[in-house]
Order: structure tokens, then sequence, then C-alpha cells
């Protein structure tokens, strides 16, 4: 048989019913059993997922299966009498490209959508192996273009008998990416497969490939994947022995924007946050100002008695040798250094209120606790706190600069070989969720403006990818205050990022919890098993159109497989992502129960020293 021809052996029914992209295919009586054999393979029939194909002469219309049922249930839908040929199997299909056959170059064209709607009355075909597996290569082969190579393989077609499956990481990163999975489903193992197979990834011969990738770590599990072409950077060692893989990270406090730092130190209600926001932007303004020499430190310049400027009491005033033009000039937005014993001192200066008089008096108690003392009981209580001394560190004139830390994250981190080390892996395991919503904001938001600063030739030099784990965890789809900043910055880099070269990857065992703008926003879906009905429903809302019903396998998908769709994909299809050495996989085993419960249990020493380092 030549390729991409109408075989009698290989129709399975006709055409009964055409509604835009889907339509309904009756199978032949002579189709007893839902498999067909030809040429010595044995193909299924009705498989969800599959492929099927309607003949134009040389012009092939290409399909998936997305349900097989009886017609009798169609019937009982609608409530009609079931008629007596109601044990007819009735197979739905959407269709998703189409091909134009070239004998002569034995060559598919491929384009994905459909110009050219099958009509009533016409048979469809099961596509053979070879016929699988040319497609596939066809549609990817359409995706290459200029003198690199965009696509990377890091699973196989589970239709084709394991033909590779690539990904076009220029579209899918470029227009962000959402991988998504019940937990067990795979998703870790997904992850890491994808990085993997971008590290290894030869875009030009003889030239590697350097990816810019920063992830956020909630749970430590990725160091040991990446042990050679990684660097951690470790928040917090809840073991206290330093034995805990990474270095320390350097994410000062200073690099938050107001919002930021306001999120952080405000309580959640509403009351407080109306009653506190000006305070504390006030306070960081004043001492920014005061770190960049612009003003005097509190309450210096001001004395006991109320200025005759004319302005409030609390306005920041030039230093010697600066004018209010200087003031004026300065960006409150960008990310300066401060010093928080200068911001404490600000809030207890603000605790001063003029008389009739012009002098300065304390507010009451009962003002002071109103809009002071939880903010300043807040601040002591985070800067006591051990899991974030990362972050709550006093300022340092003569530390690290902005500079240095942007190097920690997207510069080379050493010589040598040092400088592979393209995967950067913020560990923030162990950290209060109050503290991993702002921390998560201040990362994405300095990415952000790291590129935006970055001329047109920077950009495109320096691509970088953000992955965020568990992302319904920082950026949930719920307005409480503690995840705002972090939803703000996350929902910048997806509406804006594809401008300045920064992609997203969203990864989430929770897609029905992720706030609703950031995840619409992925053009590219790696869809494991989901057993959540609101999950699935999720999915199905933002897959692209047609493809929605798709989602009826999710529950049904087997270990490591996944539904691959969107513009990183050359087509849609069922896949199984390949498998990885074990010290290529996440640290995320689930708990052995039988074997652990036949163990020797933890002594008393044991429970003292575990004690121990939880109380610090």
């Amino acid at each position: 048989m030549r390729a991409y021809e109408p075989v009698a052996d290989l129709k399975i029914g006709h055409i009964v019913e055409v509604s835009g992209t889907s339509i309904k295919v009756e199978l032949s009586g002579e189709v007893t059993e839902l498999t067909r054999t030809y040429g010595g393979r044995v193909y299924p029939i009705g498989q969800i997922g599959s492929i099927v194909k309607v003949h134009f002469g040389r012009r092939i219309v290409f399909g998936f299966v997305s349900l097989l049922r009886m017609r009798s249930e169609e019937t009982l839908e609608v409530a009609r009498p079931i008629p007596a040929d109601a044990d007819q199997r009735v197979m739905e299909v959407e269709l998703f490209a189409e091909g134009l056959w070239n004998a002569t170059e034995q060559r598919l064209a491929f384009s994905r959508g459909v110009s050219t709607y099958p009509l009533p009355r016409q048979g469809v075909h099961l596509l053979t192996r070879e016929e699988v597996i040319g497609l596939y290569t066809a549609a990817e082969g359409q995706q290459l273009r200029g003198g690199y190579d965009p696509l990377v393989q890091f699973a196989h077609y589970v239709s084709a008998d394991g033909a590779p499956c690539r990904a076009n990481i220029d579209k899918m990163l470029g227009m962000h990416c959402a991988v998504l999975g019940s937990t067990g489903s795979g998703k870790s193992g997904a992850v890491a497969a994808l990085i993997h197979s971008m590290l290894n990834h030869q875009a030009k011969e003889g030239m590697a490939s350097r990816p810019r990738i920063i992830m956020i770590d909630p749970h430590g599990e990725y160091g040991q994947a990446f042990a050679s072409r990684s660097t951690v950077y470790r928040a917090y060692d809840p073991l206290g022995t330093e034995t805990v893989t990474g270095v320390p990270v350097v994410l000062p406090y200073w690099l938050m924007s107001a919002d930021e730092f306001r999120s952080l130190i405000i309580g959640k209600t509403e009351q407080e946050a109306t009653s506190q926001n000006n305070i504390v932007y006030k306070a960081i303004t004043y001492a920014r100002m005061v770190a960049a020499g612009l003003v005097d430190p509190a309450p210096t310049g001001y004395g006991g008695a109320a200025p005759t400027d004319g302005l409030e009491l609390d306005a920041p005033r030039p230093a010697t040798g600066k004018t209010f033009a200087d003031l004026a000039e300065f960006d409150r937005d960008k990310p300066r250094p401060f010093s928080l014993v200068e911001f404490y001192n600000h809030i207890m200066y603000l605790q001063a209120a003029r008389d009739q008089s012009g002098r300065l008096q304390p507010v009451t108690a009962t003002e002071f606790a109103k809009g002071f003392k939880s903010v300043l009981d807040k601040l002591a209580v985070l800067r006591r706190d051990p899991r974030i001394n990362f972050l709550m560190k006093e300022w340092d004139p003569a530390g690290l600069d902005l500079g240095a830390i942007v190097q920690q994250l997207v510069g080379s981190t050493g010589s040598g070989a040092e400088k592979e080390n393209d995967l950067r892996i913020i560990d923030i395991s162990g950290l209060p969720n109050e503290v991993a919503g702002p921390l998560t904001a201040m990362l994405a938001r300095l990415l952000f403006q790291y590129k935006l600063y970055q001329t047109n030739d920077e950009r495109k030099r320096d691509p970088v990818l953000l992955v965020c784990e568990e992302a319904h965890r920082y950026v949930p789809d719920r307005g409480e205050a503690e995840y705002v900043s972090a939803q703000t910055a996350i929902r910048r880099i997806a509406r804006e990022g594809r401008k300045y070269g920064i992609g997203l990857m969203l990864v989430s065992q929770r897609p029905a919890d992720i706030e609703s703008t950031v995840i619409s926003q992925c053009a590219t879906w790696l869809v494991l098993r989901l057993t959540n009905a609101s999950d699935q429903q999720q999915v199905a809302r933002f897959l692209p159109d047609g493809l929605s019903g798709m989602t009826k396998a999710l529950p049904n998908l087997g270990q490591q497989e996944a539904i691959f769709v969107g513009e990183g994909a050359a087509m849609p299809a069922r896949i199984r992502i390949r498998d990885l050495d074990k010290d290529q996989l996440p640290r995320s085993e689930t708990a052995r129960f039988a074997e652990g419960w036949t163990l020797e249990r933890l002594t008393t020493a044991e429970l003292q020293a575990i004690a121990q380092r939880m109380a610090g």
C-alpha cells in the first residue's frame, strides 16, 4: 500500500453528523470487535485520543477520537424511544488538522486547523503505524525554521508505538506553559524530564545549550535531580546542621516593593490594612531616602517644635546639601536598600502629634495600639524568626548590592565547570505561607524588571524561564492579602513576559486553585492524570477550542502518561514521558508505610533531638 491512501480493510465507518470541527461516526456493521488487523498489526478502534482520517482525494482531514458509545445511550439522553437499530456504536471525533500527500516527494504537507470539512456518508479510516509516525514527523517538521532547532525530545507518542515526541520550546516557553497532574501521576518526573531534555538539547550542531532557568521549589525535592547542572539556594535549614543541600540564599527584604513589604508585616484584615498602609509606605520611603543620603535620620532635623515650612509633620525634608528637587526625582518603586532600624525609628516618630501650641506630644495608648503597635510587633516577630533570617537580616552598606544578587540568579556562579550551572533552584521548603507569597512576588518582579531594563540585543541573548512548582500555593485563585503581591507579579509575567524574553512554567496538582488570569495565559498544556472533577473542568475551560473533549481521558491516564496540547505541541497527542535514571528524578517518593512500620522505632534520644530542632 502507498501511504495516506484509503484502504478498504482500514475503513471503520461513515460520518452521520458534522457540527463544526466535531463529527459523529457510525461504526460499520462488520466491525464486530473493536480491533482491526492489517499488515500483521492489530489496530484498536475507538481508543480515546487515537487518530482517524477522512479522505478528499490527496487531501486528508485528521481527527482524534473523543468518545465511543452506543446509540441507545444517545437516544436515552433526549428521552426518545429506543429504535431497533439502537445497538449501533457511535464514535465522536474532534477534527484538528489536515494534510496534502505528495506522492512524488513522498511527503505530507501538514497544517493545523481544518479548512475543508467532511460531509455525511463519507468514510472514516484508521491510520497505519507508519502513517501515524509520518503525521507526527510532518507536524514537528513544520516547526523547523531558521538555523536553530527548537524541538526538544522529552516523551514518546502512545499511539505511534513509541515514536519520539518533541516540544517546540520557543513556543512552549515563550508563550508560557502549565504542567498539571494529581499527586502520584508523575508530575515532578515530567518536569524533571522536560528540564533535563532542555539542558541536553543542541539547538545547533556543535553548540551547547546554556539555559537560564530559575525554579521555586517549595519542597526541596529537585536539588538531587540536577546535581551537576544546578545551583541550589537554600532559604532555611530546618536541621540547623548545614548538611542540607545548597548554599544560603541572599534575598534581602529591601528588594521588596513597598506593597510586598507591607503585605509581609501588616495583618490580613481589611480594617488593619486600611489603618496601617500609609504608616508603612511613609516609613519605607523615609528609610530609603535616609539610606540614599537625601534626608537626615529620624528624628534629626525636627526637634521638639513644629516645622515652620508649611509641610506636614512627617514629610521628608532635604538633608544638608540636598534640595526638594532631589527628593522629587527619587523613584520610590525601584528596589533600593534601607535600614530596618530607620524604618522602626520613623514609625516611633510618627507616634508624635502636634498640640495647639505647635509642640510635639505622644498619641494616646489607644491610638498607638490601633495604628502602630501591631506593625512594630509583627516586625519584631519576623526579625526573630530563624526561618526567614535570610530575608530579614539588617541591611549592611558594605554587603551585596543589587548587581551581585541578580548575578546569583542569572549570572555565572563561578569559573570553569561551575559556569554550567544553568538551573538555579530556590529551595523555600519550611517557610511559612505568609512569607512564601511576598518572596515569590519579589523574585518574579525582580526578574521582570531585570528583563525590562535590558536592550533588545541583551534580551535576545538572555531568555529566562521561571518555573513555579506548587503554583497554587502562592498564586491561588483567592483574594487574601498575603497572596496579592505574588498574584500581581506572576500575572504581569504571564501577560507581558513574552515581549521581554521571560517565560513561565506553572506546575500544580490543583489547577482549579490557581489564579484564573495567570493559568489562562498558558498556551501549552502538559496534563497528567487528574481525578478531581473541578480540576478536569478547569483544564477543559482553558484548552483551545475543540480540544476540551480530550479531558475525558484524564482520569484514566497511566503513570507518566499525559495529554500534550497547545502551541508547543506539534499536534494534540497522548504521550508517555521518557524514563529517567534514579539520580535524575526529584526526591518525591511516597512514604512506604508497610516497610516503615516494620523498622525499629525512634528512640527517646532521637525524639528529644527532633524536639530541640523544632524549638530552635
